[in-house]
Parts: C-alpha cells; structure tokens; sequence
C-alpha cells in the first residue's frame, strides 16, 4: 500500500501543516480527525488497516489531514467570533491548498469528506458547504451541533457553519439539486453519544427531500473506534 507523508507551510494559515496519504487509485477522500486530533490518527486507530485491501484494489485514496480545533473551536481563551473565523481559515486551507493535492494525485471527477465523531463535523459540514466540489460525504459517529462551543453567541458564519441550522433553511435550487446528487452515509450506534445529533440531521435532510443513508447499528454499538473500523470496511 503507497503511504506517503506531506507537509508544507500553509499560507492560508500561516503554519505548517502536514498530511497522510494512503492508496494510489480510486475515490479521493479527505479524512478529518476526531476532535483536536492529529493527521496520523486514522492510521494510528486502526481505521486504515481496517480498509487495507480497499485501498491496495485502488478503490479508495485516503488524504488525512490534521485539525486546527485547538485554534477555532476548542480554543477558548480567544472571542467567539474569532474562533469561527479561525476555522473558516482552516476551511479555505483545505479547499485551497489541500485540494489542488488531491486533484495533481488522482485524476477522478470524484471527491469525498469523511471522519468519525468531531471528524464528521467537519466531513459533513465542508462537503454541505460546497456540494459542486463533493460527491461523498460518510460520517462515522458524527457531532454537528456546535452551540455548546460558542456559549451563547451567534453570528452569520457560525450560522454557515452549522449544518442544522443553514440546511433548512435552503431554497437554491442548484444547491438542492448537487446535494441530492451526493452520496450521504450517516452511520452512528444505537447507544452512541451522537445518536440524536444524527437523527435530527436526517430529519432535517429529509425535510429537505435530500436523498441519505442513515445507518443506527445495534448489538450495543457506541461510540469508538473498532465500530468505526467495522464501518469503514462496510462503506468504503
């Protein structure tokens, strides 16, 4: 399997930043990591071991990046509205910088977002954002209410940067008709700690008459790691 490590300084967010690619062929997909978590920790948790031969057949291209969630979300010594701003920066640095990458590596017209718990945030939030970029979108155990962060603020780029609250809220009909074009996964575990931000998303996408998947496993599946990884091998 070809792994191959990258790193650069990034200009949009004025650090270095380093990602992990992993396969040669097939559909690209941008791996978010878990909350404050690192570009290495896909690899590290046994998710793409788990996909392995997907990856080795040339059906899937990993790209995982690294987070800036101590810097935007989780950074909670700086003003609110600095914090959203500091992660539609790190928004701009994957489309821009990160994506370019992608489309130099592998010539598919494809392009998927993908992480589990805060990861699938950002996979969903990046690929809803921008539904003429993406075609797949596979959330894992995702969260995707963010109010808690703000304590109370709001304002019109968080508004944009939450998935719950700009969906509904939609009438482009372009718009609409790209999402409804996306391949949508939201799996998740009957007792995960995610489970009604999951379900709501679903009300809300099919409200919207969004075309989804949303994948509630049993046998007392939660929260972690080895259920993403048996997720990865049934989606991927």
């Amino acid at each position: 399997m070809q792994r191959i490590y990258h790193k650069w300084h990034s200009p949009t967010l004025g650090h270095e930043m380093e990602l992990l690619e992993f396969g040669h062929a097939g559909v690209p997909l941008i791996v978010f990591p878990t909350s404050r978590g690192k570009f290495y920790e896909y690899e590290d948790r046994g998710m793409v071991g788990a996909i392995g031969d997907r990856l080795e057949q040339g059906k899937v291209h990993l790209f995982c990046v690294d987070s800036v969630d101590s810097e935007s979300w989780y950074n909670y010594g700086t003003p609110p509205g600095a914090r959203v701003w500091r992660h539609i920066l790190y928004e701009k640095y994957v489309l821009n910088e990160v994506v370019p990458l992608i489309r130099y590596k592998n010539q598919s017209q494809q392009l998927g977002a993908t992480g589990c718990s805060f990861g699938g945030y950002h996979s969903v939030n990046i690929a809803f954002r921008h539904p003429g970029l993406f075609t797949h979108c596979i959330s894992m155990g995702g969260a995707y209410d963010l109010r808690s962060f703000l304590r109370g603020y709001y304002d019109q780029n968080f508004y944009f940067n939450q998935p719950l609250d700009f969906i509904p809220q939609l009438t482009d009909h372009s718009i609409l008709q790209r999402l409804r074009a996306m391949r949508i996964v939201l799996a998740t575990g009957e007792h995960d700690i995610c489970l009604n931000d999951n379900i709501r998303l679903s009300t809300v996408l099919n409200n919207k008459a969004i075309g989804h998947w949303l994948d509630v496993w049993g046998n007392n599946t939660g929260h972690d790691w080895h259920w993403w990884q048996d997720m990865a091998r049934k989606f991927f």
